[in-house]
């Protein structure tokens, strides 16, 4: 090509997309989409929500936010009618159902359809965890997850439930108490028929059948289905309890065990008998007061077949056995 011939060329792609940023050179032929642009240099986020902290460098992405709080899902997928605030979620929940996982880890067998699935997995196998919390020296490793750890300490719950006062510090606890009012269960097992809320909890449910454990502990020969799984070992040999009470100052190496705990402060008791008011504080402790409309006694006495509803009286049970073993040596 002649030098008038690029020069005439250059020509008419400036003529074309006549506004350019001065940072990186990119160009366009709308002056909105420049301004727009800039904002990827200079980190502006004019686009606010005011119902939490977040904000956005675009109108489009506050909207798709907005919808996380108004519980609007519009998109729908047509194979098992799972429904989703955004279309960009459901075109990545497509790929269950296609079951496209291009991100394939070059350290063990993991492959994922999510390139942010695949960054987390891969910190699984390096170890590292450079963000770290100025409370307490709980360490992670990616930034979004300290920010939503901060919240432990701060008490926010950003993500309101529209049909009842719930509130939550994390979309996905939001999204799994939903399933409360609706009942909805889109994601089913294809050996059993197990059906679930969460397509993390078929996944983890999938291993049951497979007996994978893809999580390794690198201190010791432990191997789990669950990432959480492994962490909660993890701290067996750390002792690290990164959880603590805001009123008593009580740490815990478990969520779930600050959670169970701050009821004994709060007096929450979330798990309802849906046969008589009485309600609960755990749910294995609901379970336990089950059985007594039920009738059901499933521990059982290997010596005598004595039957109870609570383990810990089987435990008691099993002690007159002791005594009178111990009694009738004594007698010979």
């Amino acid at each position: 090509m002649a030098d008038s011939d690029v020069e005439g060329h250059e020509q008419e792609q400036t003529s074309e997309k006549p506004y350019m940023c001065g940072d990186c050179g990119y160009r366009t032929d709308r002056k909105s989409v420049l301004l727009r642009h800039m904002r990827t240099h200079t980190g502006e986020k004019p686009f606010k929500c005011y119902q939490c902290d977040y904000a956005a460098a675009r109108k489009s992405h506050l909207d798709n936010h907005l919808a996380i709080h108004a519980g609007e899902k519009p998109y729908m997928c047509g194979e098992c009618g799972h429904r989703t605030a955004r279309k960009s979620d459901l075109s990545r929940h497509m790929t269950t159902h296609i079951g496209m996982k291009p991100f394939k880890c070059d350290q063990c067998d993991y492959s994922t359809a999510r390139k942010d699935h695949f960054d987390r997995h891969l910190a699984i196998h390096s170890g590292d965890k450079p963000y770290m919390c100025e409370e307490c020296g709980y360490r992670v490793t990616h930034e979004y997850d300290l920010f939503r750890h901060m919240r432990t300490h701060t008490g926010e719950k950003p993500f309101k439930c529209d049909q009842c006062d719930y509130s939550a510090a994390r979309k996905a606890t939001l999204d799994n108490h939903r399933v409360k009012h609706t009942g909805d269960k889109p994601y089913m097992c294809g050996e059993c028929g197990y059906r679930t809320a969460k397509k993390s909890h078929l996944f983890q449910h999938m291993r049951t059948h497979t007996g994978e454990k893809p999580y390794k502990c690198e201190l010791c020969d432990y191997s789990a289905a669950q990432k959480s799984t492994l962490d909660s070992h993890r701290r067996k040999h750390s002792g690290e309890k990164p959880y603590m009470c805001g009123e008593c100052g009580y740490r815990t190496a478990k969520k779930s065990h600050l959670s169970q705990h701050n009821r004994t402060h709060t007096g929450e008791k979330p798990y309802k008998c849906d046969q008589c008011d009485y309600s609960a504080a755990q749910k294995s402790i609901l379970e336990q007061h089950r059985l007594k409309h039920t009738g059901e006694k499933p521990y059982m006495c290997g010596e005598c077949g004595y039957r109870t509803v609570e383990k810990s009286h089987l435990f008691k049970h099993m002690r007159t056995h002791e005594n009178s073993y111990w009694g009738e040596t004594l007698q010979v």
